[in-house]
């Protein structure tokens, strides 16, 4: 689905009309992330939005940062994840790409095992204030669907 997003958009970056390229260029950024405020599609499943955590963020190039973290999950469990963020594009100062990431705690997925995630993600940072916007999609009657926000504060440049 991501794939064909960028694909779609590639000719007006190209352009440079709406979209713009990041700067693939080395970065040596450290980030510490909030857990997740989740809006779940699923309104009626008594899902839980305060997903309470820790992560963190190392932006090693302008268009690819290195990511893990611990939250208090929609099935009131506790996840894991690790991955990398490619954010390759932006329209003005947000950034926009996903999050490629392994997660786990999911009861209803793997037993709450270890699973792949493709996530897309809107990013916009002011100095050293951020803020992370997931599309989170539903997975048949085993991950639930929302909008996440995560907030986070760059360390170190």
């Amino acid at each position: 689905m991501l794939t064909l997003a960028l694909a779609a958009v590639a000719p007006l970056a190209h352009a440079g009309e709406v979209f713009t390229r990041v700067e693939p260029a080395p970065l040596k950024e450290f980030w510490v992330d909030s857990g997740f405020a989740t809006y779940h599609f699923d309104r009626d499943k008594d899902l839980n939005g305060g997903n309470g955590g820790l992560g963190a963020e190392y932006r090693f190039r302008g268009d690819l940062a290195a990511t893990a973290g611990r939250f208090y999950n929609s099935d009131r469990q506790y996840s894991n994840y690790v991955g990398a963020i490619w954010q390759p594009y932006a329209i003005g100062p947000v950034r926009l790409g996903a999050v490629i990431a392994g997660f786990n705690g999911y009861p209803q997925m793997k037993g709450g095992g270890w699973f792949p995630a493709l996530i897309p993600m809107a990013t916009i940072e002011y100095r050293r204030f951020g803020v992370n916007i997931g599309f989170v999609p539903s997975y048949k009657d085993r991950l639930y669907g929302g909008i996440s926000v995560q907030l986070k504060f760059k360390l170190s440049d």
